[in-house]
Parts: structure tokens; C-alpha cells; sequence
């Protein structure tokens, strides 16, 4: 039994198709699963709840969290760390190993020109800091004896994402007849992970014998590009005018007095003020028939996408 903790989601949903290549037993968790593959084992459960949890991980091989709490800071402190202590628990218990699906938080500030697996941890923001306790959670656990993967990802985009910023600032602005934004520098070059991509090798990760107890960058593609190429990219694909908005980080605090979304970005946007090169060497090295898509045939997959 493979099972999704967090399921339903933007990597939840693709992961669960693609673990079908390695099992037929796959269960989907979350407060209202739905059906991906139509025979998925079905298990509704607020995951918050130690008992729910526990019931949920038993009789799992492989369990991978691809949870994603609201994005603030002050849910983040009070559910991450109790929560990946009862997964964890749990895993333990049942003799479970652990896929957990991360980003780039927390490093330090000064490694998002060049991130690694080996980059500096230092995390100067709060939900950074949340992130990290998260990974020392596991790391004590697999000290305990858990096999765990931590499968780390850039910002992410792809077909039907609603956890995209790229997404949701560029591409839905500009399906609305609106000037696409950016925030932070629009000159800085900005990789992501394509969510296809993403949910594809996290499974590959956790079906492989020789891939566990460390961190792996997940494959992203390497292909230079600044905030205004990406923009001009989705313009061009979808025929709309290459218009963009910038709002530097000044601006977005301002907006953060009347847009709460953006009062919790704006810590981030370290992020967005210079380079953020996400490798994935590694990955290559150990699957490199692997292919990555390039950021021109991610783009169209997101605006031929339609709600099915």
C-alpha cells in the first residue's frame, strides 16, 4: 500500500496517477478524497487529528505527504511541527517509510542564486524556520529508524495548479484581460519546477531501492529565464499582450496592509530579488534518461489546461 497523505492537490493528484506504475494498492487522505485512477482506497480524515492520522498511515509501505496547510505563518507554527511528529510517530509505529514533499524555505537567503542539496541552511524567515524544524522532525525519526526521502522542489507551475504564484499572477490575470504581475525584480532569473515533473520523480524516488534517507532536488529545468521572459512566454503562448505589472517588495508591503495573502509573501520575497537557480544535477546523475520539460511546452500545457 502506497499512500498520499494530502491527496487531491496540486502534486497529490498527478502523484497518485503516476504511482499506478509501481502499485495497485494506492490510498488517497484527505478530508475529502475523490477518485484519481477509480480504484483507489478512499480514507477521509482530518490529518490534524493524531488518531485519524495513525489510522490512515497503517498497513502503508510508503506514505507521501504532499500536504499543504494555509499559507500563514501562524497555522504554520501551530500544525507543522505537532503534525509531522504524529506522521512520523506513526510511520514508526507501522513501519512505514516517509516521501516528503518540500521547498526551498529553508535555506539561507544567500544559496537562492545557486541551491543545492549541500546549500547552506539558515532560514531568516518565520515560515523558513517552521520548515525547517519540520525536516529536523524527520531526520530524528529516521535516526529512529524510518527510511525517509525529502523530495524538494523550486516554486512550482503546471496544468491546474492553484498553489502556482506563476500561475495565479501571470497566467489568471491575463486569462481575466488583466496586466500580468510580478513581485520582486521582474530581471532576475527565476527556475520552476514543473508539477508533472515534480509528481513523476517523487514517485520514481520512493519506488527505487537506493534513493532514501536524504535530501533530492527534484528535476527542473535549467533553462535561463527572468521574470519578464517568463511573462512574454505565457503572452506569446496564449496571445495575449505581453504587459507586466512589477511590484517591488515596497509596494507588496503596502498591499499587505489590505490583501492578507500578500502580508504573508512578503517575507519571501528574498526569493524574487535575485537570482533563484534551483539544480537538480543530482537527480539526473541517478535517472538520466529522465526528461524535463522545458519551460515553452510547460507553459502551453497550462493554458490549454481546462477544468475537467
Amino acid at each position: 500500500m502506497q499512500t498520499i497523505i494530502g491527496a487531491g492537490g496540486t502534486i497529490g493528484n498527478p502523484l497518485a496517477k503516476e504511482l499506478k506504475n509501481y502499485t495497485t494498492s494506492i490510498r488517497l487522505v484527505n478530508r475529502h478524497p475523490v477518485q484519481v485512477n477509480g480504484d483507489d482506497e478512499l480514507v477521509a480524515a482530518d490529518v490534524t487529528d493524531n488518531e485519524a492520522l495513525r489510522a490512515a498511515v497503517q498497513g502503508s509501505e510508503i506514505v507521501y505527504c504532499t500536504i499543504g496547510f494555509t499559507y500563514s505563518t501562524k497555522v504554520w507554527q501551530a500544525v507543522w511541527p505537532s503534525f509531522m511528529r504524529n506522521l512520523t510517530a506513526a510511520c514508526l509505529e507501522f513501519g512505514a517509510k516517509l516521501v516528503f514533499f518540500d521547498n526551498v524555505y529553508m535555506y539561507a537567503p544567500s544559496a537562492i542564486p545557486h541551491m543545492t542539496e549541500s546549500s547552506p541552511i539558515g532560514p531568516e524567515s518565520r515560515k523558513g524556520k517552521v520548515r525547517k524544524e519540520v525536516v529536523d522532525i524527520i531526520e530524528a525519526a529516521g535516526k529512529a529508524g524510518m527510511p525517509w526521502i525529502i523530495a524538494r522542489s523550486a516554486d512550482f507551475y503546471g496544468p491546474g495548479n492553484r498553489q502556482s504564484v506563476l500561475v495565479e499572477t501571470v497566467w489568471k490575470n491575463m486569462q481575466a484581460g488583466k496586466t500580468a504581475q510580478w513581485l520582486g525584480s521582474a530581471d532576475k532569473l527565476h527556475t520552476y519546477t514543473y508539477t508533472p515533473d515534480a509528481a513523476k520523480a517523487t514517485a520514481m524516488l520512493g519506488n527505487a531501492a537506493d534513493t532514501w534517507n536524504r535530501v533530492w532536488h527534484l528535476p527542473t529545468s535549467q533553462e535561463a529565464m527572468t521574470g519578464r521572459d517568463w511573462v512574454r512566454l505565457f503572452a506569446e503562448t496564449s496571445g495575449n499582450k505581453n504587459k507586466i505589472m512589477v511590484a517591488p517588495v515596497w509596494m507588496v508591503g503596502i498591499m499587505g496592509l489590505f490583501i492578507p495573502i500578500l502580508r504573508e509573501v512578503k517575507e519571501m520575497l528574498y526569493q524574487n530579488t535575485q537570482d533563484y537557480i534551483f539544480t537538480s544535477d543530482a537527480f539526473m546523475q541517478r535517472f538520466p534518461d529522465f526528461r524535463i520539460t522545458p519551460p515553452a511546452e510547460g507553459v502551453r500545457a497550462v493554458v490549454n489546461y481546462t477544468d475537467s
